[in-house]
């Protein structure tokens, strides 16, 4: 009995050092992406005084090179992400959430972008257009509904 509740209490410690390393992982940085070799020279120039301003966290004018640079490029999933991640930044979640669905419709194949912890919480992008299902609100039942405590 003794040694059947040391192995629980072995196997608890093990499963709980292998859940607490996986919730101390780094994530990876947010960093803007690099346009693809088909955007015009115009929105690469934009992309890359972007990104410069978003890594010296000056979100806002980053957020404004990242939307000349979607207006000259409006095909380029990289575009929309770089976009996204500085309207996410200024706290802007729900256009943010829209540039990030129209980044991974636009790169289907790029790992990054539907990789990205940016991403993640706005769910998977091919359920954007399912209906998501309305607030749970409780109702009444009609059992025992004309006695005292009845719902």
């Amino acid at each position: 009995m003794t040694s059947m509740i040391s192995r629980a209490v072995v196997l608890g410690l093990i499963v709980l050092l292998l859940v607490g390393t996986g919730c101390f992982q780094k994530r990876k940085p947010l960093v803007p992406l690099a346009l693809d070799g088909e955007a015009r020279p115009q929105a690469m120039t934009l992309t890359e005084q972007g990104t410069q301003a978003y890594q010296a966290q000056q979100f806002e004018e980053a957020k404004q090179y990242f939307e000349q640079a979607v207006t000259e490029a409006p095909k380029s999933g990289q575009a929309h992400y770089n976009y996204a991640l500085a309207l996410n930044a200024l706290g802007d979640s729900a256009v943010a959430r829209k540039h990030f669905l129209e980044a991974a419709d636009l790169a289907p194949g790029d790992k990054v972008i539907w990789d990205s912890p940016a991403l993640s919480p706005y769910g998977n992008p091919e359920d954007k257009n399912k209906k998501k299902p309305g607030l749970y609100t409780p109702r009444r039942s009609s059992f025992g509904s004309g006695m005292p405590g009845g719902y």
